[in-house]
């Protein structure tokens, strides 16, 4: 756009998706914060102006959609104003709106852009009188922001738009200022003054530093250039089923080449670079190198995934990683015919290397395939694109609580296996001794057989048996914990014994001592973090003493309250979604 390059990242502007604005926010300059006319200042909105600030991203608020019913751009500015501060100033006033919107008018140049042509012209009479009145408040607005104006402002000197422009860049940059702009993307009316503004009012990559961090975690900055080392970080990696593998990197300095050798410092190995392509949309554009501050495509690297550091060998550097956030939300995988079954895995790791944010388990205690997200939208999406691009049909379904069975007083107990047929028969003898243990105890054998009671070449198979028993309770057959098991009697027959006996007397004998030791059921319990704003905290607070939750502590921050509790895990597996709609989406 007027000999700049101009790269955008778009990024969905739902919560489930916050991997993905996580990522984009790391490799951009600046962000454009797209709020619609009608609707106003929403859940999301918040959510991505807080990951900015946080960032110490410069931004653009673009208010979008303003030929629709019911938009209002002074409500909307308004409310902007009244949830992010006074440093929120509109620099372009619509003219008209819904059905009557015309044009822009530009509050610096003091201009009036016509229709989707952008063609200039005079600013209408009817919003000439408002125009003047939020050009005196801008001018004011970027005036206090900067030394030098104030004093012209105060004195009533003029102030020239080359003056007020470079304030406003410097202001931008700093967080200072942040303009609103207006328009409507359905009608391509106010896009061309979006895209002068990114130029004008957003830094460009050379004006920022480069942050490279070393083994300790030091960090050391340096101003990029193309002849400098290379230093380039993967913020997304996509499956293609045609393309194969898509890395995409932004080159913080130095260059990379197609058909070259990079060396990937997080893993530290080299790395192959065959073609490098432009992204345009879903097409890709073959080019020979992808320069500083720029950002490129690679198809079919080997080993280099999200988060990871490309540099040459020579000059191994790090750039600081992307800090995605932890799953929240599970669901259980089962594939629904035997074809699925044998591509499930494969699909499985191509859609987390895809996504950062979905983690792939297999419960030990339950042997479900759990699938780990940030709520239930985004695990349906992933699924979806499962089906889509790899052709893997699964169902989802809650996961099962893994719980277990104990006892909670010591028991003895004593098994006899006995069997006469024709010919050799069975016998096996086990007395054992149970007791209960701490939490995370497992199950633990002791062999305490003295006097050659039990041979010792049979102790194995009763330890076995034992082990065998163990996955099945007596109370509702879910697996045993958290109990000592000692043999310490028994007897045998010299012709008859075998190690099976002993392995059946071994189970018999315990799940007879589990019965005897009243035996108990035992939850998980899971340690939950809640960040809620404080007019939600009693709603929250009621709602756990119904999940059974003990609540540690509450820590108030920025306006909000931090939640700490111990729940059982049984009570929350869909709490990503109740909390959702008990806070309106502002809950994590």
């Amino acid at each position: 756009w007027k000999d700049t390059k101009i790269n955008f990242i778009d990024t969905p502007g739902y919560s489930d998706f916050v991997g993905e604005v996580k990522a984009g926010i790391r490799v951009s300059e600046g962000a454009v914060i797209v709020i619609c006319g009608a609707s106003g200042v929403q859940v999301g909105t918040e959510q991505v102006w807080g990951y900015c600030e946080e960032a110490g991203l410069p931004r653009i608020i673009f208010v979008n959609k303003i030929d629709r019913e019911n938009a209002d751009f002074l409500r909307t500015v308004n409310e902007i104003q009244s949830r992010f501060g006074s440093r929120c100033v509109p620099v372009q006033l619509p003219d008209g709106s819904q059905d009557n919107f015309k044009g822009v008018v530009d509050l610096l140049s003091m201009k009036y852009y016509a229709g989707t042509s952008a063609e200039e012209g005079e600013i209408p009479s009817a919003v000439k009188a408002q125009a003047d009145s939020y050009r005196g408040k801008l001018v004011e607005g970027v005036a206090a922001v900067d030394e030098k104006l104030i004093e012209k402002y105060l004195n009533d000197e003029q102030i020239t738009p080359d003056e007020l422009i470079t304030a406003m860049r410097s202001a931008i940059s700093t967080g200072k200022l942040v303009p609103i702009l207006v328009g409507s993307a359905l009608q391509n009316t106010g896009i061309p003054g979006l895209l002068d503004s990114i130029c004008d009012y957003l830094p460009p990559a050379k004006d920022g530093d480069v942050v490279f961090v070393d083994d300790s975690g030091e960090k050391r900055k340096e101003k990029p250039s193309s002849e400098g080392t290379l230093a380039a970080l993967v913020f997304k990696t996509s499956a293609d089923p045609y393309v194969g593998r898509l890395t995409y990197l932004r080159v913080f300095n130095g260059s990379v080449d197609s058909n070259s050798q990079v060396w990937n410092s997080t893993r530290n190995e080299a790395e192959r670079i065959g073609q490098l392509y432009l992204l345009r949309g879903k097409n890709q554009e073959p080019i020979p190198k992808v320069g500083a501050g720029d950002i490129g495509v690679i198809a079919k690297l080997n080993v280099t995934g999200t988060g990871d550091t490309l540099c040459n060998k020579e000059h191994p550097v790090k750039l600081a990683s992307i800090a995605f956030p932890e799953p929240v939300f599970s669901v259980a995988l089962y594939p629904k015919t035997k074809g699925d079954v044998d591509k499930l895995s494969a699909s499985l790791s191509k859609l987390s290397e895809e996504e950062p944010t979905i983690k792939v388990t297999r419960d030990p205690g339950t042997g479900e395939t759990v699938l780990y997200g940030l709520g239930d939208t985004q695990l349906e999406v992933a699924v979806d694109r499962m089906s889509r691009k790899f052709g893997v049909g699964v169902e989802l379904s809650v996961p099962k609580v893994p719980y277990r069975e104990t006892i909670t007083m010591p028991t003895r107990a004593e098994y006899k296996h006995k069997k006469q047929t024709g010919g050799h028969g069975q016998y096996g003898h086990v007395l054992l001794e149970l007791e209960p243990l701490n939490r995370g105890g497992g199950i633990e054998f002791v062999d305490k057989v003295v006097g050659g009671a039990i041979p010792r070449n049979y102790i194995p198979a009763v330890e076995k048996g034992v082990h065998d028993a163990a996955q099945e309770g007596a109370l509702a057959g879910f697996p045993v914990a958290d109990v000592r098991v000692t043999v310490y009697d028994g007897s045998f027959h010299p012709v008859d014994s075998s190690e099976i006996c002993f392995k059946i007397a071994g189970a018999g004998a315990l799940k007879k001592g589990m019965s005897q030791g009243t035996p108990v059921l035992l939850e998980p319990i899971v340690n939950i973090k809640i960040v809620v704003p404080e007019s939600y905290t009693g709603d929250i607070m009621g709602d756990l003493n119904n999940k059974r939750a003990r609540v540690q502590g509450m820590t108030p921050q920025d306006g909000n309250n931090i939640i700490e509790a111990e729940v059982p895990l049984a009570e929350v597996l869909r709490y990503a979604i109740d909390l959702k709609s008990m806070t309106q989406g502002r809950g994590t």
